[in-house]
């Protein structure tokens, strides 16, 4: 019976083998020119709109934030870190009680020391262990007055101190707000056009036609599963079906002097001066509690989303949410993934979800697909377990190196092509480069993509969709945390009605006391994966 048994394993793992070998050979090659086909479009709004939330489609109700009455001639006039002040709402204490919330007020203040009487400063603020290496982002509510409250749970027994920065002055995020409601693009791209002979032709390319720059006529590409659009301008001689590569191309010039010296005063991601002095967190009377529990319920799609999400004891992410579980060896990594394939769709940010799990597991081996590329597409396989990781960015708009047109799949096309089922797991990351367009084209691209998700979840309900919000990082007009936290509205906006699981990179790259980086450290990324694997694996 056991000769059987190993016979069998034999031939399964050879099987295998052969599939992934099959895979090699005959999965699409990106260097082989693939040319998107040119459509001429009208400009009437999509039927996928009509399937979207309606707190999707009234965008001025779900990303309100108060204006700035002030017009940003008067520097001085702007909040300061330095002026800006929090105290404690109620008296003080000497200790608190684990499970308590800790509440205070924080007063903004301009560089003249002046309380201010208006909101809309976006204010960061966190409790920090960090002889525990804890942390927890606090809830910031603007009062709309100058003043806004903070509050903190309280979620582990020991030492703690309230740490409050501003990200950007209220007069700071009017500019923003212009700037990404006005202009179509903050950047522009490079399309690569190639004859049977001759040289090769370069013209800008871009989401909307009029930020190509062109005044001539304009080549229309449309994504034949969700729509999207893509523009260049027409090449001098070659005709639009011969494009064959896309690259970043140059940042916009977007603001007016006057904007450039608000934005380029010394105010931007500054802590604040201590308000609160560090504190004493102590366990409750009945039993020998040390860190707040997590709920016994498990980690399913679904679940209602609390605030915070989380918070980190020892390094370790602790869901407020579901059970989350522990995969600190490489043994319950492998265990979790055996006999999953997962399709990772997104920016950078999740590439490092794909290149951490190829590090730490020594088994998992990348398979050449030809692509050196940024965009991917990137796999990685472990055959006595049958595990296949996917990894490629999103289409347009992405910026990038230069790439074929081949290697651009939209998530929506991707996702068009899954039968799903119950050993396929779906993560998708979105946000990076959306931050350098309008709204409206976020949402356009989160219809195609929700009708995409809607369609394999109706044909293989048990197929594991998971959100990756997008975290914290970028501080500049054309990328910023205050564009981040409206893409994250969105994000959840659009698919909060639908069984999918949400991942709050947010939050878990702002909750310890770590310099800011668009690609978060190894801790960081070791805990998003060890919340995915919980997904994939709820006990």
């Amino acid at each position: 019976m056991e000769q059987f048994k190993s016979i069998k394993m034999l031939a399964i793992g050879l099987a295998f083998l052969a599939w992934i070998l099959y895979i090699k050979m005959f999965w699409p090659d990106t260097t082989v020119y693939r040319p998107p086909r040119p459509y001429l479009v009208s400009k009437n709004t999509s039927p996928l709109w009509d399937s979207l939330p309606q707190e999707l489609t009234n965008l001025t109700s779900l990303l309100y934030w108060p204006r700035t009455p002030e017009d940003g001639k008067d520097l001085l006039a702007s909040t300061s870190p330095q002026t800006s002040t929090y105290h404690l709402r109620g008296p003080t204490q000497v200790t608190y009680v684990l499970g308590d919330h800790l509440e205070a007020i924080l007063v903004a203040r301009d560089h003249r020391g002046r309380p201010k009487t208006h909101g809309g400063d976006l204010f960061q603020a966190r409790l920090l262990g960090p002889e525990l290496r804890a942390g927890v982002p606090g809830d910031v509510k603007d009062l709309e007055n100058g003043t806004y409250l903070l509050s903190f749970p309280l979620l582990w027994a020991g030492r703690a101190q309230v740490q409050v920065r501003l990200i950007h002055s209220s007069e700071a995020i009017g500019v923003l707000r212009r700037v990404w409601r006005e202009n179509q693009a903050t950047v522009n791209f490079r399309g690569y056009f190639r004859g049977m002979t001759g040289p090769e032709e370069i013209a800008i390319c871009n989401v909307d036609p009029h930020a190509t720059g062109t005044k001539g006529s304009t080549c229309q590409y449309r994504d034949v599963v969700s729509g999207e659009l893509w523009f260049c301008a027409a090449p001098p001689t070659l005709p639009c079906s011969s494009l064959v590569g896309h690259s970043s191309g140059s940042y916009l010039k977007v603001t007016t002097h006057q904007e450039d010296a608000l934005l380029a005063w010394n105010v931007t991601d500054k802590l604040l001066p201590e308000g609160i002095s560090p504190f004493l967190i102590r366990p409750p009377k009945t039993g020998n509690i040390s860190v707040a529990l997590s709920p016994e319920q498990p980690c399913h799609p679904g679940l209602r989303s609390p605030k915070p999400s989380g918070f980190y004891y020892q390094n370790k992410w602790h869901s407020l949410a579901c059970s989350a579980r522990s995969f600190s060896s490489v043994n319950s990594i492998l265990g979790c993934l055996a006999g999953h394939v997962v399709h990772m769709m997104g920016d950078s940010t999740l590439r490092q979800w794909w290149e951490y799990l190829r590090d730490t597991v020594p088994s998992l081996k990348p398979i050449d697909l030809h692509s050196t590329y940024q965009v991917g597409p990137l796999m990685a396989v472990e055959t006595t377990r049958g595990i296949v990781l996917h990894w490629r960015a999103h289409g347009w708009p992405l910026r990038s190196s230069r790439t074929p047109i081949a290697a651009l799949h939209s998530v929506a096309r991707e996702l068009d092509g899954l039968a799903g089922g119950p050993h396929t797991v779906v993560v998708f990351g979105l946000g990076a480069h959306f931050t350098t367009f309008p709204p409206s084209i976020f949402v356009r691209r989160l219809a195609g993509i929700r009708a995409a998700v809607m369609a394999l979840l109706a044909r293989e309900p048990s197929t594991l969709v998971v959100i990756k919000l997008a975290n914290t990082g970028y501080k500049s007009v054309y990328g910023s945390d205050w564009f981040t936290l409206q893409v994250n509205r969105m994000l959840r906006a659009a698919f909060a009605d639908l069984r999918v699981a949400f991942l709050d990179a947010w939050e878990m790259t702002s909750s310890l006391a770590v310099p800011d980086n668009i690609h978060p450290g190894k801790l960081i990324v070791q805990n998003e994966v060890a919340v995915l694997l919980s997904f994939i694996c709820p006990s």
